[in-house]
């Protein structure tokens, strides 16, 4: 699924090795490191590796978000299917200078629309650290409720689904 979406404000584009630059920024924010976790990544270099390994694992799709209105890579929606959950996890992160102004949930929503229209998608689920209060806000905005908490690699993560 390569699918390109546009919104009235964003334009979500699969990941490619162009978005290297874009990549290494977002993955070393204090955010991703702190809710997400390290990756790494700490060369543009790096960030190819990184974008290889997504690219080259069917279970995972990251599409990158760019705000129409200044041409420019913003965040990230991903499509990932975990083996600890049973069906696909929706997740996004954006720049902090992003977050707060309503593009994670306009580029989700489009996704999740457009997954639930999907026989092979009737339930996507979601998970977060519980101290993540911005993404359980938007993770219920989008309409997923909270199902379980389950203690994955050490982790205590809130399971949200539709």
């Amino acid at each position: 699924m390569q699918t390109n979406f546009t919104t009235e404000r964003l334009q979500l584009e699969p990941l490619t090795h162009k978005h290297a630059a874009f990549i290494f920024e977002l993955v070393n924010t204090s955010g991703w490191i702190k809710y997400i976790g390290d990756r790494n990544v700490y060369t543009t270099e790096n960030a190819i590796e990184y974008i290889e390994k997504i690219n080259n694992n069917e279970a995972i799709r990251y599409w990158v978000v760019n705000c129409i209105y200044e041409n420019l890579a913003i965040g990230l929606v991903t499509l990932i299917k975990r083996d600890y959950l049973e069906h696909h996890d929706i997740g996004f992160a954006f720049l902090p200078q992003y977050t707060s102004k309503g593009y994670a949930y306009e580029a989700a929503n489009k996704l999740l629309q457009y997954l639930l229209k999907d026989a092979g998608h009737k339930h996507i689920d979601a998970c977060t650290l519980p101290e993540n209060i911005s993404s359980i806000n938007l993770l219920e905005k989008l309409g997923l409720k909270f199902k379980e908490q389950i203690t994955h690699h050490g982790d205590l993560l809130s399971i949200y689904s539709i």
